[in-house]
């Protein structure tokens, strides 16, 4: 029931517009008191408010503030995530929630926390092994789909990882010397991890 309130409520209004009033620290502070986590939410063109003023269930709601930000840990990479906030007015939340983001930067994940910052190489190394080990189902599930079809169908297959991973590592390692945030040898790492977490999105 929850669910198809919060449904209702994304895309019932009508007036989406970039935002940056009291609603924003509101629903931030809401979402950390819940959560018992610090939450940072990212001021960009996806942080949006919906005026709503109708009621879900019986609660009054004035408007729908929507974007992007993450839970950060003390030791931890963060969860990067995607938001909703319902509010009766803009200093009053009454509703938090949130999903994983399917495009976080895994090089803000291991930078966002201050404690990590000085050693983002190791946290990287750890989501690295997550990201392969989550393309590894992706791509046994892929080869057996393409065993089905026959050989000629296991060869483009193979064919096309092989040369996936040559893309993303000659392209990883042009990002290296690219951007500001971390050391070279961070943003070539992040670059896998990312690249990595796409290509076993992209079998699924």
């Amino acid at each position: 029931m929850r669910a198809a309130l919060v449904l209702l409520a994304i895309w019932a209004g009508n007036a989406l517009a970039q935002y940056d009033g009291p609603a924003v620290e509101s629903c931030r502070a809401y979402a950390a008191r819940e959560s018992k986590h610090p939450i940072v939410f990212e001021r960009d063109r996806f942080l949006m408010i919906e005026r709503y003023t109708r009621k879900v269930g019986g609660q009054f709601v004035s408007s729908v503030l929507t974007g992007n930000g993450a839970v950060v840990y003390g030791d931890a990479a963060s969860a990067e995530l995607s938001f909703l906030c319902l509010l009766a007015d803009e200093k009053r939340p009454v509703f938090f929630s949130w999903l994983p983001r399917q495009d976080a930067s895994s090089l803000a994940q291991c930078t966002r926390e201050e404690s990590l910052r000085g050693k983002a190489l190791a946290c990287l190394e750890g989501l690295s092994q997550m990201a392969e080990q989550d393309l590894g189902p992706a791509y046994m599930s892929g080869l057996e789909e393409a065993k089905q079809r026959g050989e000629a169908a296991v060869g483009a297959f193979r064919k096309s990882n092989d040369e996936w991973r040559e893309y993303r590592d000659a392209e990883c390692r042009r990002r290296r010397d690219l951007g500001t945030l971390g050391t070279p040898a961070e943003r070539e790492l992040a670059c896998r991890v990312d690249l990595t977490r796409r290509r076993a999105l992209d079998l699924r």
